[in-house]
């Protein structure tokens, strides 16, 4: 299986992602279980990270670099961590996926999402999520929580951003790729424990 959680920043993917990634691999200790995150996870994908959220240029990033970068280091990522382990029957989770960039460029940076997906295209490949995990919060709640220690420039942008790319991982769910894939989890404040509940609720009908 290949999981993804996908929300908004200050939703808590990276710590409950992990924590779903904890419970699988007790659960199946015959199965190989990695987490990897979008951008990021292998060396050079971590690398291109740091370029395009980390590094402060004197110029603007375009949305069509940008989208191409991001797209390079899923490129890296996928072939290098997620198609192995779902070759061998094992499970990947990760944190955002391309999905990500359907509405951070997409809606956010108002792209289009048929171009932000046209993008991406070779470099998932066919490579697409059995799951995903959208963590529904507030962006009024979720801006108030952001910190990212490696730099990501957008967390810095301001709430009429983030309620566009709420208001696009809504319409993203509509799509028909994810039809029967997506499972939406309204995320409470401040309350890991009673989240990765909800999680592994939403989560249980979809694993082996």
């Amino acid at each position: 299986m290949y999981i993804v959680f996908e929300g908004i920043v200050g939703t808590g993917k990276t710590t409950l992602s992990k924590k779903l990634y904890d419970y699988l691999k007790e659960k199946y200790p015959r199965k190989e279980v990695v987490w990897t995150r979008e951008p990021g996870g292998t060396e050079i994908a971590q690398k291109i990270r740091e370029c395009v959220q980390g590094t402060n240029f004197n110029e603007d990033m375009d949305p069509i670099c940008e989208a191409y970068l991001y797209a390079a280091s899923r490129a890296q990522s996928l072939r290098t961590i997620v198609k192995p382990i779902i070759e061998k029957g094992g499970i990947a989770i990760a944190d955002r996926s391309f999905i990500t960039s359907m509405a951070n460029q997409g809606y956010g940076r108002e792209l289009g999402v048929k171009r932000a997906l046209k993008i991406n295209e070779p470099a998932v490949e066919g490579i697409h999520p059995d799951l995903v995990v959208f963590l529904d919060v507030d962006p009024k709640i979720a801006i108030t929580r952001v910190y990212d220690g490696s730099g990501d420039k957008f967390e810095r942008f301001g709430i009429d951003f983030y309620r566009k790319l709420h208001s696009g991982y809504k319409k993203i769910s509509k799509m028909k790729m994810f039809k029967n894939k997506w499972v939406n989890v309204k995320v409470e404040k401040d309350s890991i424990e009673k989240n990765f509940k909800l999680i592994l609720k939403a989560v249980k009908p979809y694993l082996p």
